[in-house]
């Protein structure tokens, strides 16, 4: 029987390189997220300077933007001018008489950017009336648990920045959409906390037109 060859350090790395370079990109890969388009946009028509609503977000996958977009729409059709922004993208306050905040959640908390967003704004918000929201599959499954939980994170915020005390905060269901998640999420996704809902879109649309529409004169006050 011939005795295997032995093979130096360079030979072997000559040999497996690619294969080790093939799985490292493929677990790259796996791990990026898809290109997202975030809604933004204006609408109304504001008679004079500071009397406009801002509706600024934070979202991984346009899901929370979306429900931006019709929280600014349903106040513009009522007569009120809106902003809808990336709260990335706002750095004056100034325009807006009240402010409108949303965020989608991760571990049980707001994006970092919404948190930072209100944080560094802490002084005008504390001015202005303020209203919260969060989208999140959690309560997808309608228990008084998960909506405790849910709840728990829009707290957080209040306590964190004291200075904001919000005049309603509210919780919506999300969207899971795998195509606008990293690859391996879809594998991922079944072993996590959330993992017993499916793909699909928990948005209830009539429950965010009736929390803005009750929101617009509390944060008008009239």
């Amino acid at each position: 029987m011939n005795k295997p060859k032995k093979i130096n350090r360079r030979s072997f790395l000559a040999l497996t390189g690619g294969a080790v370079v093939g799985i490292t990109a493929l677990g790259t890969l796996g791990r990026q997220q898809p290109a997202v388009e975030f809604n933004e946009s204006s609408c109304g028509s504001a008679s004079e300077i500071g009397d406009k609503i801002l509706v600024a977000y934070a979202s991984r996958c346009g899901s929370t933007g979306e429900v931006a977009e019709a929280i600014g729409q349903v106040l513009c059709e009522s007569g009120v001018s809106a902003d809808i922004r990336l709260v990335e993208n706002v750095s004056d306050l100034s325009p807006y008489r009240a402010v409108i905040v949303g965020s989608a959640i991760r571990s049980n908390e707001w994006l970092p950017e919404a948190v930072e967003f209100v944080k560094m704004h802490r002084e005008p918000l504390s001015r202005v009336p303020v209203a919260y929201f969060l989208t999140s599959l959690m309560v997808v499954q309608d228990t008084e648990e998960t909506h405790r939980a849910a709840a728990a994170c829009l707290d957080s915020m209040c306590e964190q920045v004291p200075q904001v005390q919000p005049v309603d905060m509210s919780t919506f269901a999300g969207k899971l959409d795998f195509r606008k998640l990293p690859f391996v999420f879809r594998f991922v996704w079944p072993f996590t906390a959330g993992g017993a809902v499916g793909a699909g879109d928990y948005r209830d649309w009539e429950a965010i037109r009736a929390w803005t529409a009750g929101l617009r004169p509390v944060l008008l006050g009239a």
